[in-house]
């Protein structure tokens, strides 16, 4: 696997490599989530490669960049082990340089839910992974469904800039118990980490309530209510959406997808589930 660090390595790296390319963006700090990711980008296409960026413009004033894991050594040995032929790890410097003053904004699909907790968030989203497609240019791009209204907004954003790629989206992986996997999965205690299952588990119990007809506005305050009484200090959000609009429902119908984000300890973990 080649590794390279700077746009001009890249350019150089890019126009090398023969065949079709899958790209798997990441904040680094893998799990068996970002790998499956590059294990599907090498059935996509005949070369593979990622990105390593933590990105500061998606984080807000009080939330963790400076803690973010960061092991660029381990990240780049799991990452060659999965079969990636190309990692760039750019810069802040390289992808922001002085004078940066673009900002991507996608309307509609990044309005609630997680812009609305995170003011700004899917700004920073959108203006990064338009620069890393653009810069690696891919046929295939790949982004998990766990950060599902993300993946919308990624999917709107490239269409709308008619960014020549492929958005492909690879289902959640789950520890064995239900809980998604997640970099920030590391900040759980023990204890917040057995409790933390409470969360899948009410989006199953949601899904199947709802598939039997109970009303909506029942199930949704009864899911709610059992993320309380397993200690979730705070719920910004867990509701049916239309899965294409991601707007709320009230009722059930067509395509919809259950979302939520709850905090545990100092912890906030996102999940979903299709219906």
């Amino acid at each position: 696997m080649q590794i390279v660090r700077s746009s001009e390595e890249l350019a150089r790296a890019r126009a090398a490599l023969d065949g079709t390319l899958a790209l798997v963006p990441t904040m680094g700090a893998l799990h068996a989530g970002h790998i499956a990711l590059v294990e599907e980008a090498t059935r996509r296409a005949s070369r593979a490669a990622a990105t390593i960026f933590v990105n500061p413009a998606q984080f807000g004033p009080n939330e963790d960049l400076a803690r973010y894991p960061r092991r660029e050594g381990e990240d780049a040995r799991m990452l060659e082990n999965a079969g990636c032929d190309l990692l760039w790890m750019p810069s802040v410097q390289d992808i922001y340089p002085e004078g940066f003053s673009t900002s991507v904004h996608v309307a509609g699909v990044s309005k609630r839910w997680e812009g609305e907790a995170r003011p700004g968030h899917f700004d920073g989203v959108a203006t990064v992974v338009a620069k890393l497609l653009l810069s690696v240019r891919p046929d295939v791009a790949l982004f998990g469904e766990k950060d599902f209204q993300q993946l919308a907004v990624i999917r709107r954003m490239a269409e709308d800039l008619a960014i020549a790629v492929k958005i492909v989206a690879v289902p959640t992986v789950r520890e064995e118990d239900g809980l998604a996997l997640s970099s920030r999965n590391a900040y759980l205690s023990d204890d917040e980490r057995r409790r933390a299952v409470a969360l899948p588990r009410a989006l199953e119990y949601a899904r199947g309530a709802i598939l039997d007809g109970t009303p909506v506005s029942i199930v949704l305050d009864t899911a709610r209510k059992s993320l309380v009484e397993a200690g979730f200090s705070r719920i910004d959000y867990f509701a049916l959406v239309d899965a294409a609009t991601l707007e709320p429902l009230d009722a059930a119908k067509g395509d919809m997808r259950l979302i939520a984000a709850a905090v545990i300890g100092t912890t906030r973990l996102i999940d979903n589930l299709a219906i």
